[in-house]
Order: C-alpha cells, then structure tokens, then sequence
C-alpha cells in the first residue's frame, strides 16, 4: 500500500501561517482541556473564568466576563452556575445596581484554581515551555498584540 500523505497545495506563507494559528490554538486546547477535565473535572471554559476572576480583586459582573472570555453570555452564565454549585464562586448583589450581581472566587475557588493552573502548566511543558525559548515568547506576544489591536480608523 501506497504511503499517501496529505498535504496542503497552493496555500501562500501567509495561509501556512493562519492555519498554523488555528492548529495550535486547536491542538493546545484540546491538550489543555483533556488534562484539566481528566484531574480536576474541570472544563477550560470553567477554568477560564476562573483566570479571569482569580486576577481580580473586587467581584466581577457577568457581562464583564463575557466580554473578555472567549465565551458568550449565556455560557458564562451557565459556567458561573456550574462552578457555584460546585463552591468555586459566590453571587454577590452588585455595589452599583440593585437588580444585578457579581461573581467572585471564593476561597475554594482560589485553591482550585491553583491546582487546575499547575495542571495546565504540566500540560503544556512539553509541547510550548520547552520548545519555545523567551525570544520565541516575546516574538509570539508582539504577534498576538498586532492581532488584538483594534483596527484604526
């Protein structure tokens, strides 16, 4: 039998360099969510927020992590009632407005968010820490900021 390798034709650098992006965003995630659901029962969408709220010192509103996660607001509400009932965040009435809340971590949610980090950390070691040296970081973090940056005009 014919060894018969696929493989991408006709795809400018920059094309090879998209879906670059796309296999490694793809690819680390999934790594990333493997580890984190298999030792902690813990998806990466609920250790997401976690990062997001773990980096805060005041209670955070819902819409606030929805517009800094990659998730929608319905997720992020479905999120924070999974990781309420699980003791990882608290609701608390909002200082500024009566009818809304805020989420916050709680000391649990501190403790395992810790540990769920150290796991992500694992999982990456082999296949980002190690392979990729601080002129590589600085290179990707430049790369990421020019992608972030809000077009001008």
């Amino acid at each position: 039998m014919a060894n018969n390798e696929l493989r991408m034709g006709g795809l400018t650098p920059r094309d090879h360099a998209f879906y670059g992006l796309v296999w490694a965003g793809t690819t680390l995630t999934a790594r990333v969510d493997q580890a984190l659901t298999r030792r902690h029962d813990l998806p990466l969408s609920w250790f997401e927020v976690m990062l997001w709220l773990h980096a805060q010192d005041e209670p955070v509103a819902p819409s606030e992590l929805g517009a800094r996660t990659l998730l929608s607001r319905s997720q992020v509400s479905r999120v924070a009632d999974s990781l309420q009932a699980r003791g990882l965040i608290e609701r608390i009435p909002s200082p500024t407005d009566a009818r809304s809340v805020c989420v916050a971590l709680t000391e649990a949610g501190r403790r395992a968010f810790a540990e769920a980090d150290a796991t992500r950390r694992e999982a990456l070691a082999e296949v980002f820490d190690d392979r990729l040296d601080d002129q590589d970081i600085a290179a990707l973090g430049a790369v990421w900021g020019k992608l972030k940056a809000r077009p001008q005009g």
